[in-house]
């Protein structure tokens, strides 16, 4: 991964030059791939990231180094989801929200608030 970092993980996803392929490292496997096949044979562009990322998650039950998710958690039944981007999670906590009358954690890094039903 470039040492050109922020919050937006498309932009982490974008080469730094032609014919370089962005790297994700992961201390918990002792890994770190390149997104070359992400890249040229799925032809993810800049979700290639996000994508890994959310694989890599599936696959081993972890996130990568340096992802942080954003987690809506209901504070009344057992439902929840992580996600890799603000929009995405607070759309899933208003409608969950909306539909069940539940308030609704959502937490990125140190920062929660809370989405109540409307």
């Amino acid at each position: 991964m470039s040492d050109n970092r922020d919050d937006d993980f498309d932009a982490r996803a974008a080469s730094d030059g032609v014919g370089d392929a962005p790297s994700v490292t992961c201390t918990v496997c002792d890994h770190e791939w390149t997104l070359a096949y992400e890249l040229d044979e799925m032809q993810l562009g800049n979700q290639s990231f996000e994508q890994f990322a959310l694989d890599h998650m599936r696959h081993t039950g972890h996130f990568p180094d340096d992802v942080r998710p954003w987690v809506a958690d209901c504070r009344q039944c057992r439902e929840g989801e992580e996600f890799l981007s603000e929009s995405p999670a607070r759309r899933w906590a208003k409608t969950h929200a909306r539909h069940t009358r539940h308030s609704v954690s959502l937490s990125h890094e140190d920062e929660t608030s809370v989405v109540d039903p409307e």
